[in-house]
């Protein structure tokens, strides 16, 4: 580590407020009256009610989602015995990231005894605060008997990181990696380099996967581990081998076809790598110094299938794919343990998940244009949003199979969404888009086929059975993109509309739109010319029936695909106007905010159009819609603005013709999002007591900076838009910057719009 780096972790530690956890209330506390609910008198019904009843500490404390990080300090990552204090910024890293990745709170423990016995009487003399263990940097052999006493004793799910984090991404990466090599784990010869607790607990799960213990050598720091030693731990002597003719690790691994290093820096060598098996696995998991460089063992060996503890190489064995998911699902079942059975599956869910299509934002974090399973890719990145569902359904599913569970989910849909909801990765009204939509699929035309993004999305949105995509492009090269991608083009049509095939159709869209615009100057020969654009050919596939909806915008202005809209399938009947509206995922809910691209000074009589088209949208997203006009100044305060007058006079009409719209306006988004206090300065406003959630601004500038702002501020769990409201057909158009997810999210919103039930 350089001095530049040491500086900069000490500043971080430090900064404004020492430490990276602290501790927020969770309920009201402003008044006299919620402090007496809160502590005397008002908590001790709880008190009383929890003496007659224990399970109830699960209702009404935070016991239920509490984690305990535990560790005496005395194997503190590659630091050692440090005691217990210095580990203490370790301790609060792993709260960190129990908290980030999947909602977990955390205490940190940091226990000043060395001793097993005192050890374990200190934790369960504390465990009743916690719903769940996880220990953390105790040495072995120690830590073998702290755990299993503790898992023994008490009735709340406890593990060892250290020893089966690392065992269960790591079997998850040599399931895989066998995959690769074409071989079965039951005929393999695995050296495993190390023989402390994560090299234990690694072994054993290996075994149960059918790794065959006769094919199995341990080293420790004295050689292989063979029944003629007598310095042998009890954990040893389960993995000793009767073998005599390999003492030294270059013995051991000639012929290998797995080596799995748990140990220390530089033991491996490319010589030794070139004397193993075909496709010889590596797993060098020491860190942040691996037995063997990336480099060394990929120029030692051209077929190599290597992973490293790191970040910074392909297939990182990282404990973070595992433990917050793991304790996650045996948390939310109150599992009293965790068992062999949720191991396992934890295991088999990391690695199906990484024989699946990447995410796009997982290759924007990783600055990579393509990411498929393969020797460069067969563990998931720690950053992937899957992770939460897929590893904590499947624990908690292995828990209540087997029996563990004190509280069995019976609506595992529902409990997927609630996963997704604890960290914001999908609002619940996103969720419910795809699945509906799934019910309905359509025909959508995607343009801009050649940006990888809109590829991906299409074909996402085949996989998911939620469209049937027709691309518009040059096959030749669309195809050339999707090999670049790993993508599969089955049951994706791919129109060519500038080809001599499509000149009959070209001549007949042409027609078509020529009647369409007659009367502002259209004409066939004109028309001949636009059908050659894709926004124009593909937006008349939609208009003559043979497209249901259609995805744009990536390379186009907004400005002029309105027109094109406009031209091509025109408004819906009774509408005066093409509205865009964009749809922020707060943690309070959702905010629907408009126009936020096409319309930019807004007459009153267009506001009214905008409210009214975004109250019957959001109304469809299965949200209770309530209105407010907002600009500067509070219902008419000043009247000098032309803005403020024209939301004065679309309020007025709105009153009138819409009675059954609950709208007020113009007044300050402050005013806006809190009744409370718009109330109590302006009681007579039309929708009291409640929090506006439909932002109608009456300038563009103002609605697009909006949500772009909440967007940037980090603020908003997600952004979904721009919802298209006006147009007679489902056009819709991304954002130039719009991501694989946002794409996708809009097609479900085009999917549903065609099929006339947004939800």
């Amino acid at each position: 580590m350089d001095n530049r780096l040491e500086e900069e972790a000490r500043a971080y530690h430090a900064g404004s407020k020492p430490g990276k956890l602290e501790i927020r209330p969770t309920k009201p506390h402003s008044t006299q009256h919620d402090l007496t609910l809160a502590y005397s008198p008002g908590v001790a019904v709880p008190c009383k009610d929890i003496e007659a009843d224990p399970a109830l500490a699960y209702q009404y404390t935070a016991k239920g989602n509490l984690v305990a990080v535990i560790s005496n300090g005395t194997a503190v990552l590659g630091l050692g015995d440090i005691g217990a204090l210095a580990g203490k910024p370790v301790m609060e890293g792993k709260g960190l990231l129990f908290k980030i990745y999947a909602g977990i709170d955390v205490f940190d423990i940091e226990v000043n005894e060395t001793d097993p016995a005192r050890f374990v009487e200190v934790v369960k003399a504390i465990a009743p605060t916690f719903g769940g263990i996880n220990l953390e940097d105790i040495k072995a052999p120690e830590c073998f008997e702290i755990e299993e006493r503790l898992k023994r004793e008490l009735d709340i799910p406890v593990m060892h990181d250290d020893q089966h984090g690392t065992a269960i991404i790591s079997s998850a990466g040599l399931l895989n990696a066998l995959r690769i090599a074409g071989k079965k784990i039951e005929d393999v010869r695995i050296v495993v380099n190390g023989a402390g607790a994560s090299a234990f607990s690694c072994t054993k799960l290996y075994e149960s996967f059918g790794a065959r213990r006769e094919n199995i050598l341990m080293l420790d720091s004295k050689g292989v581990i063979t029944t003629e030693r007598n310095d042998l731990t009890e954990q040893k002597r389960y993995f000793a081998t009767t073998r005599t003719d390999a003492h030294t690790l270059a013995e051991a691994v000639a012929g290998a076809d797995v080596f799995v290093g748990l140990s220390r820096p530089d033991v491996l060598t490319p010589d030794m790598v070139r004397t193993m098996a075909a496709n010889p696995i590596v797993f060098a998991l020491a860190n942040p110094h691996p037995e063997i460089t990336y480099e060394a063992a990929t120029s030692a060996r051209e077929d190599i299938i290597m992973a490293t503890g790191r970040s910074d190489y392909p297939n990182q064995i990282n404990n973070v794919i595992g433990f917050p998911y793991i304790f996650r699902g045996a948390l939310d079942v109150r599992a009293r343990t965790i068992n062999e059975e949720m191991k396992r599956a934890a295991t088999l869910a990391i690695a199906a998940l990484a024989r699946e299509a990447v995410p796009d934002e997982v290759l924007r974090a990783y600055g990579s244009g393509q990411l498929h399973f393969g020797r460069d890719y067969f563990i998931p990145k720690p950053v992937d949003p899957r992770l939460i569902v897929r590893v904590s359904t499947a624990v908690a599913r292995a828990a209540v199979e087997s029996g563990v569970a004190e509280k069995p989910i019976t609506d595992w849909v529902a409990y997927e969404t609630e996963l997704l909801s604890r960290v914001g990765l999908m609002s619940h009204l996103t969720r419910r888009l795809h699945e509906s939509a799934k019910l309905y699929p359509q025909r959508v035309v995607y343009a801009a086929c050649e940006n990888p993004a809109v590829l991906k999305a299409a074909a996402a949105a085949r996989d998911q059975g939620m469209a049937y995509p027709i691309m518009l492009g040059e096959e030749r090269e669309i195809r050339l993109l999707a090999k670049e991608l790993d993508l599969s083009l089955n049951g994706i049509s791919i129109v060519n509309y500038r080809t001599e095939e499509e000149k009959e159709r070209r001549h007949r869209y042409a027609r078509l739109y020529a009647d369409q615009n007659w009367r502002r100057g259209g004409n066939h020969t004109e028309a001949q010319d636009k059908m050659f654009d894709p926004n124009y050919f593909g937006m008349m596939m939609v208009q003559t029936g043979e497209a249901d909806a259609m995805i744009t915008g990536i390379f186009s202005k907004h400005s002029q695909l309105a027109n094109v809209a406009l031209e091509t399938v025109g408004l819906q009947e009774g509408t005066g106007h093409l509205a865009t509206m964009h749809m922020v995922s707060l943690k309070n809910g959702p905010l629907f905010l408009a126009d936020t691209l096409i319309n930019h000074n807004l007459t009153a009589e267009a506001l009214v159009d905008i409210a009214v088209m975004a109250y019957e949208r959001a109304h469809c997203f299965g949200v209770k819609p309530v209105l407010a006009l907002v600009g500067f100044s509070d219902f008419g305060a000043d009247t000098d603005a032309n803005s403020t007058v024209q939301a004065a006079k679309a309020v007025a009409i709105l009153h009138e013709k819409y009675s059954h719209i609950p709208v007020d306006g113009e007044m300050r988004v402050s005013m806006a999002l809190h009744a409370d206090k718009r109330d109590q300065q302006y009681p007579h406003n039309k929708i009291k007591g409640q929090n506006a959630n439909v932002l109608i601004f009456p300038r563009l500038s103002a609605a697009n900076a909006c949500y772009q702002l909440l967007r940037e501020a980090d603020d908003a769990e997600e952004v979904l838009g721009p919802i298209q409201m006006g147009l007679a057909r489902p056009i819709y158009f991304v954002d130039q910057e719009a991501t694989v997810s946002d794409i996708l999210n809009l097609t479900a919103v085009a999917v549903l719009d065609s099929h006339a039930c947004l939800i």
